[in-house]
């Protein structure tokens, strides 16, 4: 066994774990989906647990276990902050300094004593503790996996210790830092305010105010630059702090925003107007300029020819199209986990690379392995449970499991797909999905009301064989883990009437834009993951068989759970799914489920209260 080192992050969002074998990321999983909890940011208990059992190790094995950032620095700028704006913030000065005072400051004995719970052992014997910076941690997972000798790195995010956006070099094993800007002045917290303020879950629905956009109009976006923000050419910029309240509040915004938008934020679950669609377009549209303005700047002074990226702020996949497009880097590469989760990646990987001064091997491809960092299990385990439950099923190898999928889902039937590692991140990529076919009309109404249980409006991502992209997409290089937006090839688009033309919001949803319309937005582009063979040899084979059979080597990719559910970990999790939505088919690894044939299942409709809406 060589030096292992365990990465964690915890307590802000998406808590984590992540193994790093000898400078190889052997592990890795959020706590949430063993927790059943959306974003737990509890102490990742489970996921150390599953990383450790993974290597057949235990925790005092290891070489070190490192957290993703520094606490200390990040009470200063709680307290800096506080005392810049008082008296205002009095009432959140309260509310955080207990838990502030209580756990966080003791970060470090808090860790020991959860870590020596959990390998039951003294804290005297447990491996060295280390910290590194919040967004160090960001640059290490965006630069350190991937495919370049030499990148610029940019971190994009609400805030870490003071950095909210941060720009390094990457070059070997070694990342410098360039320069950054500092908290209140945040990308992340400006487009999370706007989320907030069009009645989304701060820290979850910004990706839903990403799809909202293309159904609206640019109307805000000289007030946005008029009034909220001072942007500069080189896309650094200033907010007007006097419109927002997270310096000091307990909400994003305040009074003063809602008088210059005309009207108070909109209450969570109601009914979604056009002004909410152009306010998310408007912002979109703002945030796509600043990340532009910035990746400019970098390539500028860097002069390099690749920029990865990290951060919240990277999953935003509309923007990162916009760079790959219309940037001036020769390719980008983006951490799949580029929230907080992911910081136990590169947590773990700055220690090993800058710590302990190992060289890094670039072979061209990332070294992510597709996200695939998760538990497995085996057919074996699998039946142990279904047989425990009295499920109905059939056992196929992949000769004739293959083709019968291709069937099912070409009959338009919407199929529960379980295989493999779980993935690491917030997407589905393979491993733990929900699949349908684009070509059906219906497929997105379908999986959005009867599957997901989510708002109508939210689109669906293809999965598409990574040798046929370009036949369907303007995209001519890897995406493997859905983060770059894409527009759907001309020659597949279906020209709009002028009746249709005329539609306005919600009212475009249902009308087909191309002949894969559960995958093509209203603006006619897709979040585009491709499959590869190497990465995921079985999804792969399955997108053949779809292709055989109907000449389409495209499929519509969810994930697997419902609204306000983490994506499913174990087979159990998957068949409970299954049985409380109105899927058609679950394959659990070779075993092949069809609803009809399954034992009564009790209609308990109280299991959606289990769910926080996200």
């Amino acid at each position: 066994m060589g030096k292992a080192i365990l990465g964690i992050s915890a307590y802000y969002h998406d808590s984590a774990a992540a193994l790093v074998v000898d400078g190889e990321i052997v592990s890795a999983a959020q706590e949430e989906r063993f927790s059943r909890k959306k974003h737990d940011a509890r102490f990742p208990v489970n996921a150390i647990r599953y990383c450790l059992e993974e290597q057949g190790i235990e925790l005092e094995d290891l070489d070190s276990v490192v957290f993703y950032d520094k606490p200390l620095v990040k009470f200063e700028r709680l307290l800096e902050t506080y005392l810049s704006y008082a008296p205002k913030g009095f009432r959140s000065f309260m509310a955080a300094m207990p838990v502030w005072l209580k756990e966080k400051l003791l970060l470090k004995s808090t860790m020991r004593k959860e870590l020596s719970a959990l390998a039951g052992c003294r804290a005297d014997d447990l491996p060295p503790l280390l910290f590194t910076e919040h967004h160090q941690s960001h640059a290490a997972s965006a630069f350190f996996p991937s495919p370049y000798e030499k990148a610029a790195v940019m971190c994009l995010d609400g805030v870490g210790e003071w950095a909210t956006s941060s720009v390094w070099l990457g070059d070997g094993h070694r990342l410098t830092p360039q320069w950054e800007m500092d908290f209140p002045h945040s990308l992340g917290l400006l487009y999370s305010a706007f989320t907030y303020y069009t009645g989304f879950k701060v820290n979850s629905g910004e990706y839903k105010l990403m799809g909202l956009a293309p159904y609206g109009e640019p109307k805000y976006v000289d007030l946005i630059l008029d009034k909220l923000l001072d942007l500069k050419d080189d896309g650094t910029f200033r907010l007007d702090m006097s419109y927002f309240n997270y310096a000091t509040g307990l909400t994003m915004t305040n009074g003063k925003f809602d008088r210059l938008f005309g009207a108070p934020a909109r209450k969570p679950e109601t009914e979604i107007s056009q002004r909410e669609m152009d306010i998310a377009r408007s912002i979109q549209q703002v945030t796509e300029e600043i990340v532009l303005r910035l990746a400019r700047t970098v390539h500028q002074e860097l002069g390099v020819d690749y920029l990865c990226l990290a951060g919240g702020v990277a999953l935003n996949c509309v923007g990162n199209g916009r760079i790959l497009r219309e940037g001036p880097f020769r390719d980008i590469w983006i951490q799949p986990a580029a929230g907080d989760a992911g910081g136990a990646v590169g947590a773990a990987l700055a220690i090993w690379h800058e710590y302990h001064d190992q060289p890094r091997r670039v072979n061209g491809g990332d070294s992510m392995q597709g996200a695939y960092l998760g538990p497995r299990y085996s057919n074996e385990e699998i039946i142990r449970y279904l047989d425990s439950v009295g499920a109905v099923y059939t056992q196929l190898d992949d000769e004739e499991l293959m083709p019968k999928l291709a069937e099912v889902l070409d009959g338009e039937n919407v199929v529960g797909w379980f295989q493999g590692r779980m993935e690491f991140g917030p997407r589905s990529l393979g491993g733990r999905s929900i699949i349908g076919d684009p070509r059906s009309k219906r497929m997105q109404s379908v999986m959005n009301l009867k599957i997901k249980y989510r708002e109508s409006f939210r689109p669906f991502a293809p999965v598409v064989l990574a040798e046929k992209v370009s036949d369907y997409f303007e995209l001519d290089r890897r995406s493997p883990y859905m983060l770059i937006v894409a527009p759907v090839k001309e020659e597949r688009r279906r020209l709009m009437s002028e009746e249709e033309e005329k539609l306005f919001g919600i009212e475009k949803l249902n009308v087909a834009r191309s002949d894969l319309p559960a995958i093509t937005h209203v603006d006619y582009s897709a979040r585009v993951q491709t499959v590869h063979r190497e990465t995921n040899p079985r999804f792969h084979r399955l997108l053949e068989a779809f292709e055989q059979r109907t000449g389409c080597a495209v499929l519509v990719n969810t994930s697997f759970n419902v609204r306000g559910e983490p994506i499913v970990c174990t087979a159990e999790d998957a068949y409970r799914c299954f049985m409380r939505t109105e899927m058609d088919y679950l394959v659990l690894e070779n075993i092949l489920l069809h609803k009809p044939d399954q034992p009564a299942w009790e209609k308990d409709d109280s299991w959606m209260q289990e769910f926080e809406l996200d």
